[in-house]
């Protein structure tokens, strides 16, 4: 596999996680009305993001191989208790 083949590969390993990141970010600016966050959008979407892929590589090793829907549902339930305490929704 040559280079450009491996970054196509990490990117689609990692696209995930990013798209979850960001609509959780933006989610949260458009439903949160006025309440002061903790973080400013592009960190939010940093730590959802580096704590996304760390869930997705921890599933790869579990499992193996890429694309199990329990390491999808564990990217998806990490991300959003994630984006809780960023968000500081529990005030």
């Amino acid at each position: 596999m040559d280079l450009v083949a491996s970054v196509n590969h990490l990117l689609n390993f990692v696209a995930p996680a990013f798209f979850l990141a960001l609509g959780l970010a933006i989610c949260a600016r458009w439903f949160k009305q006025n309440k002061a966050g903790a973080q400013s959008f592009i960190v939010q979407v940093a730590i959802n993001f580096i704590i996304g892929a760390a869930v997705l590589v921890a599933g790869l090793w579990l499992f193996s191989r890429d694309g199990k829907m329990l390491s999808y549902a564990a990217l998806a339930g990490t991300s959003a208790c994630c984006q809780w305490v960023l968000s500081r929704a529990w005030r």
